[in-house]
């Protein structure tokens, strides 16, 4: 009975959340776009700069 309950229970918490969101306008979406390609560009760069590092000191 208790997964019964459990698997109930987070169906119901599933439905709320799900209530509550909403589509984000398009100036949301862009905003978040570029935010996370600044990130990805960002990560991108550090691992190029620590892979050259590690190739010029013959770690890699």
């Amino acid at each position: 009975m208790r997964i019964h309950q459990k698997l109930i229970n987070a169906y119901k918490e599933t439905r709320r959340i799900l209530r509550l969101t909403r589509k984000p306008r398009g100036s949301e979406f862009n905003e978040t776009a570029k935010i996370t390609g600044l990130g990805m560009i960002v990560i991108g760069i550090i691992g190029f700069i620590i892979f050259v590092i590690a190739k010029i000191s013959g770690i890699y």
